[in-house]
């Protein structure tokens, strides 16, 4: 299974954001990386530029790469409403993506490992595919066998973050993917419009 496996406080850097989450080191040295990193005197960025940042952030956001992000942008192109809004919708609706933000693991590759490794349901079966896009109303828990997993359990404990489109019990280790979560209720920092251009060029 393909993934990005480099590392991810030099991008983080890059973007100016933490985007991988918590991150002790980008908070250290909060410029972009290089040996000019710090020179606040860096050039314009071309409009292209721009939106192709915009494109990296949201692949390595989602930890999806260039042929399934552009074969997402063709599914939200071809859908009703607006396409940078249902690219997103996309992203967010991937098991590895919920899993991560039902708190079942604190980053989305470890949810991504979690997956793999066969340890969440969907509907009572076992999916091992971190893309698998979830519908509203589908029950996502822990397999019955990795409930007393302890990475499991710690990032549970230390996971606050409720979203208004997921319900999540602790006690049963379930939860229900409600509803496709609207653009105001995706807490990224992406603007998906640079992206809708880029790709339309």
């Amino acid at each position: 299974m393909a993934r990005y496996t480099g590392p991810k406080t030099k991008i983080a850097r890059k973007f100016g954001e933490a985007i991988f989450g918590e991150d002790k080191s980008f908070e250290k040295r909060n410029y972009p990386p290089g040996q000019h990193g710090a020179n606040k005197r860096r050039g314009k960025k071309s409009e292209y530029a721009i939106q192709l940042m915009e494109k990296q952030k949201a692949k390595y956001t989602y930890g999806v790469l260039e042929r399934q992000f552009r074969n997402m942008f063709k599914r939200a192109r071809a859908a009703q409403g607006i396409t940078g809004e249902v690219l997103l919708q996309l992203c967010e609706s991937r098991l590895d993506n919920v899993v991560f933000r039902m708190g079942i693991s604190p980053s989305r590759s470890g949810a991504r490992q979690l997956v793999s490794h066969r340890h969440i349901t969907v509907n009572g079966e076992v999916v091992n595919i971190p893309s698998y896009s979830l519908k509203a109303g589908d029950v996502i828990a822990v397999r019955e066998k990795s409930k007393s997993l302890e990475a499991i359990d710690r990032s549970l404990a230390n996971s606050s973050t409720v979203y208004e489109w997921i319900t999540w019990n602790t006690e049963t280790k379930k939860g229900t993917y409600v509803s496709v979560p609207s653009r105001l209720q995706i807490p990224e920092n992406i603007n998906e419009q640079f992206i809708v251009e880029l790709y339309s060029k």
